[in-house]
């Protein structure tokens, strides 16, 4: 039985005392870090005894004076040391150039009106314009830089009326997963006085005849407990156009199982209401439906157990089309009939050995993306099943935003690469995508060059991972290099286009991307390879790729930088404390960094499909194998290390990176920094405005390339 009070403390240094903190070119920097007091918290679990010196920090920054104290001396040590380095202002101002585009959202055809977001260069939100016709005159219907001062509220979701003459949107504010529900006339610009309160996870549905529209909500939270307290009673409500939210019917909730949540959708044709319920993270869904011209809103169960994935593509009639890995762990399409007594499924489209990623029906098309080898292709199939062929595609790349309907003979879909922002693309049957709208860029992208590679991890499994550089360099000279990993809860992370991970390739970096297990690149056994007690595997593919990135001659072995969010911190957190040596810095962003208490705050109890239950003795053995805040010792010498995290953040709560960062910096852990970044307004990402990411990214990743020693003044 290990004393984790002994292990936390043994080598430790005083707190306030001053550091030296050596940079890449051995020249020394003084810091000193803040005092951090400690409270006497130890507690026996299945045998262990766990200390938690700084549990105090869980509590929110917003109505606790002395954690508002903490961060703001923190702040305090931190911009002082970033306000040292050389090179940030040119990061900065090659982010805002690299920023200067158009970033393009999915149209969306309402009663011959479409409905669109761009955020253009210099604006901090995206705005939605409104043009009557494919080729009409634009207008701005919504315009989020109205809306506060610092920029800091966006518009984080809509859905117009089958006739195009009112949308419903939501209010995000300083980053909070909470949203407000509005109601805009869409000729008159006039925003009406319905009004939704703690709306979250929601999607928004139009009833016909613009009667209502269908959200989701939590009940209104305790006084001062809004931004950290468990969520539960998730229920979808039924808005009636110009009646008090107070009067809402409630269509579906479970409060039997007040875990769950609910999201509604409609088929194209408005005759069936879908009700998809979920239990945490994993793809694992029932399926409601509720017939919309019955007399009564009643529910009637399509699918019962949490057991397979089930995304409805869409629906005519009594027909209804679904993605499913049911037999299938990569996927497959199949339909059902809901006029027959018992619906059974039927197969359109097999699995292949191809992870399928979406798919929309346009018209009388089926158009499937496939993931082969974490890069997109389209394939297009009759609605009987028969493949027709595959539609051609930029180069590498992700396709996103499948949207199409059986009722409409034109759909849309968007590509990105790592040196590609968004383009949007229309798409009829029996032809080849055309451009809808493309971003004019501020930089030639053929002066990139995008690869892949694949090399081994630890237990021989042939690991992808993208390579992005300027092709003017030899990458057998070496250059410092950014790794990027998330592997986790069946996301995949695919080439995607970042202004500031182009400004480090601009300045001369490598950029990586692996694509660890636990993700979905490969399908239900890709995920189930890097989640619960097989979480290790993560941390080996990602431990793996900083190896081939050396081993290889491509990173320097003083230049290797590592970076990842949420789940992504954690793995930061977790393969920083197992591989000191082969990093030489690290980002550690919104991390999730106390496996023992996650699943109390917040929505942090979703996450027990990939983590597993802190309470259970088997998953607490592994999380606290790995988890970052209990595996730091003293008398290691840890890389340098930013953690970043916001107020607001209340997916991941700020507690999390608060207690890791206070522990790291009152042991003995070597002459790096070992510092963190608050944000204040912000929350876990969503919603933050252009010029709050060129701060935090320039500060951040000027940081990374002092440690490594990219030069960012040439």
């Amino acid at each position: 039985m290990r004393n984790l009070t002994l292990l936390t403390f043994a080598a430790g240094l005083a707190l306030g005392s001053p550091v030296l903190a050596a940079d890449h070119d051995n020249k020394d920097i003084l810091l000193t870090y803040p005092e951090t007091r400690t409270v006497d918290v130890v507690e026996e679990q299945f045998g262990e005894y766990i200390s938690d010196p700084y549990r105090w920090l869980e509590k929110d920054v917003r109505e606790d004076a002395d954690v508002a104290q903490w961060v703001k001396a923190q702040n305090a040590v931190t911009d002082a040391y970033l306000d040292a380095l050389p090179g940030r202002e040119a990061l900065a101002k090659s982010m805002t150039q690299l920023f200067d585009y158009d970033d393009l959202g999915m149209p969306e055809e309402a009663g011959g009106k479409y409905f669109y977001e761009r955020k253009s260069g210099g604006q901090n939100q995206a705005v939605l314009y409104v043009r009557d016709g494919a080729d009409g005159e634009e207008r701005v219907l919504l315009d989020p830089a109205t809306w506060s001062k610092d920029g800091a509220t966006a518009l984080s979701g809509w859905k117009a009326s089958g006739d195009g003459s009112l949308l419903v949107y939501a209010i995000q504010d300083g980053g909070s997963d909470w949203r407000t529900l509005k109601l805009l006339d869409v000729q008159s610009g006039e925003v009406r006085s319905d009004n939704i309160d703690w709306a979250k996870f929601t999607d928004l549905a139009w009833m016909p005849n613009n009667v209502g529209f269908l959200y989701s909500r939590f009940p209104k939270p305790e006084e001062g407990a809004a931004f950290q307290s468990l969520n539960a009673d998730h229920a979808v409500y039924l808005h009636l156009i110009g009646n008090d939210q107070a009067k809402d019917l409630k269509v579906y909730a479970t409060p039997d199982r007040p875990e769950l949540n609910h999201s509604a959708e409609l088929t194209s044709d408005k005759e069936w209401v879908v009700i998809t319920s979920s239990s945490g993270t994993d793809d694992r869904y029932e399926i409601t439906l509720v017939k919309v011209d019955a007399p009564k809103l009643q529910t009637r169960k399509l699918v019962s157990g949490f057991d397979h994935s089930w995304q409805l593509i869409d629906g005519v009639g009594d027909t209804l089309y679904f993605l499913t890995n049911k037999d299938a762990p990569r996927l497959r399409v199949v339909k059902t009939d809901l006029s027959a007594e018992q619906p059974e499924f039927t197969e359109l489209v097999a699995q292949s050995e191809a992870v399928i990623d979406g798919a929309m029906i346009v018209g009388d098309r089926l158009v499937i993306s496939y993931l082969v080898d974490a890069k997109s292709q389209l394939s297009t199939f009759d609605l009987d099943g028969e493949a027709l062929g595959t539609l051609d595609l930029p180069g590498v790349g992700q396709v996103g935003g499948l949207s199409g309907s059986m009722k409409s003979d034109e759909g849309f879909f968007t590509f990105q690469s790592f040196n590609r922002p968004t383009t949007v693309f229309r798409y009829e049957p029996a032809t080849e995508p055309t451009i809808w709208a493309a971003p004019s860029l501020p930089f030639d992208p053929d002066t990139v060059a995008v690869t892949q590679r694949f090399y081994e991890s630890k237990d021989g499994t042939r690991i992808p991972m993208f390579l992005v550089h300027r092709k003017d360099q030899d990458l057998s000279q070496g250059a410092p290099t950014m790794l990027y990993g998330y592997g986790g809860f069946n996301i995949s992370v695919l080439p995607q286009y970042k202004p500031a991970w182009m400004a480090w390739i601009k300045a001369g970096g490598v950029f990586a991307s692996a694509n660890l297990r636990g993700g979905g690149e490969y399908g239900k056994e890709w995920h189930n390879a890097g989640r619960l007690q097989n979480k290790q595997n993560v941390f080996d593919d990602f431990i793996a790729a900083g190896e081939y990135l050396v081993g290889e001659g491509i990173t320097p072995k003083d230049g290797l930088a590592i970076e990842g969010r949420s789940n992504g911190g954690l793995l930061i957190g977790a393969v920083m404390n197992q591989r000191p040596d082969l990093f030489t810095a690290g980002h550690a962003a919104v991390g999730v960094m106390d496996m023992l208490r996650f699943d109390r705050f917040t929505a942090g109890r979703y996450w027990v499909d990939d983590y597993g239950y802190p309470d259970k003795a088997q998953d607490f053995e592994t999380l606290l194998a790995y988890s970052p805040y209990h595996n730091l010792e003293g008398g290691v010498d840890y890389p340098a290390l930013m953690v970043s995290t916001a107020d607001t953040d209340d997916r991941v709560v700020p507690g999390h990176s608060f207690k890791y960062i206070a522990r790291l910096q009152a042991l003995d852990t070597g002459d790096a920094p070992h510092l963190i970044r608050i944000e204040t307004r912000a929350g876990h990402g969503s919603g933050k405005p252009t010029d709050k990411m060129i701060e935090e990214y320039s500060d951040i990743y000027a940081f990374l390339a002092h440690a490594t020693g990219l030069d960012l003044t040439e």
